[in-house]
């Protein structure tokens, strides 16, 4: 069970470094609100009617109390009017409340699918280790979280919490007008009491939300982790295994859970106590000087209907406040994303790749993951243009790094790597992965058509390129055999395709790119023999007249290149035509003679 406990274990719940506080996060909201100031302009012209209409209900109803106390009962004369006016009001409190809503609407709206995009654009442009590390669950938990979080603070931050103040202030303001300056004090310390509780409780409470949010992350991405590995859980009888460590995920979250649910009890509990106490001194005084003939019938329903007035807001400020608060921890990591820089990007002045011949060249380059742990040391060689290159060596040789270093998903440690001259640290991202196409060891695909799939080399290309990209790659009798043909749906992460089928639709996607220099790494490693040769003819009938780069592990699928080269512990150990290196004898010549005993 000591495995178990280490695999269920979280990290302690934190801000993360790229955190944002409330004036970044309000600054990164500014530019949509301005993009959009006349409609938000009209918006808060309608909440100034609104509140407006809210601040003369009571005023308009004391007047029906006096006017009905003091017998000038006509229906038709003061009264009447009165009512009328008072059910205006409150239909224009509802009427306006709802135009600003709706106004302000489109700005919400706008503003969570742009910042979204820009989340979005963002995650494709960090580098391949921060992927390499994520947790997509999590991610996409915070990206979620975030976007429901930028809605509630988008709407509530303007149209709540400051109306609400000025409400509370109008309040005082008429208390001590009409009434006395105690009115006003009580109303003034209850706001201020109530306040300072909230945001001390709230601040207090914030910390078990970032637990509960922790726990949600980790409890998500260990369920995606463990749906997306399907078929290794049956592989080895883990299902009970899977179940313990997400239940042990999940008790975790349950006492996040727990104490924030307790925390919210004793932060409501104290806002209740503070608005009844305040509320009761109010009702005391009034009560006092109506029997006291100081103040009439209707002023008394007017103290009432202000403090029920106030209640809400009150209430519903804590409620927003706490709400708020919660938005900005949810945003904290979805905004914070926005924050982490690229670790690849463009060099300043970077150009454009500017392919003449399509040769490449690796200088001294050195590289490792890890500082203690070197990839590749002092490598050189050069694939000449149009010929075919294939790189082998034993697992861990470096042999993948290299494609990760030609597509500058990574950087050199040491030296330079050149195409057509041009050290590809000079060029555009854009321009250098344009001109290369792969087909990946591990082919991932959409989840949608194979024709889809394929369309993804080129998505502006012609149907008749697709179909010619198919039939390069010999799909179109696994094609002719689907019941939907190629509208048929590969299943998630092309689960639903084989190994073989997969690598063929990759290699069509690369075929259609129409890219110089091809790039293969392993591309035959999940084929049968039969399918095997007729993947390398049609590897041959693609490359010709292209700069091709074949890694491969066994090596009868590499005999005709026009030079292999041979790694060893990240080093050049040897390179020539597969005669020579069979003739020399070394490793090319061991690692050739051990796959052919294999075969036998």
């Amino acid at each position: 069970m000591r495995g178990m406990r280490s695999a269920a274990k979280q990290p302690e719940p934190a801000k993360r470094p790229e955190a944002v506080n409330l004036k970044q996060t309000l600054a990164m909201l500014w530019p949509y609100l301005w993009q959009f100031k006349y409609r938000v302009l009209l918006a808060l012209l309608a909440l100034i009617a609104a509140k407006a209409a809210v601040l003369l209900m009571p005023l308009a109803l004391k007047y029906i109390v006096d006017a009905l106390d003091s017998g000038q009962q006509s229906l038709l004369v003061v009264p009447a009017a009165l009512l009328l006016l008072y059910g205006g009001l409150r239909f224009a409190t509802v009427f306006f409340g709802e135009v600003r809503d709706a106004l302000f609407g489109r700005v919400t709206e706008h503003a969570m699918r742009k910042l979204g995009l820009r989340v979005f654009q963002h995650l494709h442009s960090l580098e391949l280790a921060f992927h390499l590390d994520r947790q997509t669950g999590g991610i996409s938990r915070d990206i979620e979280r975030g976007s429901n979080g930028l809605s509630f603070l988008m709407r509530f931050l303007m149209f709540n919490i400051a109306p609400t103040l000025f409400e509370i202030l109008a309040v005082a303001l008429i208390f001590a007008t009409l009434f006395s300056p105690w009115y006003s004090l009580v109303t003034v310390l209850a706001v201020g009491i109530y306040i300072f509780f909230t945001v001390i409780i709230t601040e207090w409470r914030n910390k078990y939300t970032r637990e509960a949010n922790q726990a949600d992350n980790t409890t998500n991405s260990r369920a995606i982790d463990s749906l997306l590995n399907y078929e290794t859980v049956k592989y080895f009888n883990n299902e009970q295994y899977e179940a313990q460590t997400y239940d042990s995920f999940l008790a975790k979250w349950e006492q996040a859970r727990l104490k924030n649910r307790l925390s919210l009890l004793a932060l409501n509990s104290g806002q209740a106590l503070i608005i009844a106490a305040a509320i009761t001194a109010l009702m005391w005084l009034a009560a006092d000087e109506v029997v006291n003939k100081q103040l009439t019938l209707g002023d008394l329903v007017m103290v009432n209907a202000y403090m029920i007035q106030l209640f809400l807001p009150l209430n519903f400020l804590g409620f927003v406040y706490r709400e708020i608060r919660r938005a900005l921890t949810d945003l904290e990591n979805m905004l914070g994303l926005l924050k982490r820089k690229p670790q690849i990007t463009d060099a300043a002045g970077a150009s454009t790749l500017q392919l003449t011949k399509g040769e490449i060249r690796f200088e001294q380059v050195a590289f490792q993951y890890q500082p203690e742990r070197p990839i590749l040391q002092q490598l050189n060689f050069t694939v000449p243009a149009g010929s075919k290159v294939a790189i082998v060596g034993a697992s861990g040789a470096g042999k993948s790094t290299i494609a990760r270093l030609l597509y500058r998903f990574y950087t050199t440690s040491a030296g330079r790597i050149c195409i057509d001259g041009q050290d590809i640290s000079t060029v555009t991202l854009d321009s250098l992965r344009r001109a290369i196409a792969i087909v990946p060891q591990d082919t991932v695909l959409f989840n949608s058509s194979i024709r889809e799939n394929i369309r993804y080399g080129r998505p502006d290309a012609s149907e008749a390129d697709i179909d010619q990209a198919i039939a390069l790659a010999h799909l179109q009798h696994f094609i002719a055999s689907l019941p939907q043909g190629d509208a048929t749906l590969v299943g998630e992460r092309g689960l639903k395709v084989s190994g073989g089928e997969k690598q063929r639709i990759a290699i069509a996607r690369a075929i259609l790119k129409r890219s110089p220099i091809l790039l293969f790494d392993e591309a035959t490693s999940a084929l049968d023999s039969a399918s095997e040769q007729a993947i390398l003819q049609a590897m041959r009938e693609v490359a010709r007249n292209h700069t091709s780069v074949v890694i491969a592990h066994r090596l009868s699928t590499i005999t005709d290149a026009d030079n292999i080269i041979v790694l060893k512990h990240g080093q050049l150990a040897e390179q020539g035509s597969h005669d020579e290196l069979l003739a020399a004898g070394g490793e090319y010549a061991r690692m050739w003679q051990l796959q052919q005993k294999q075969q036998q």
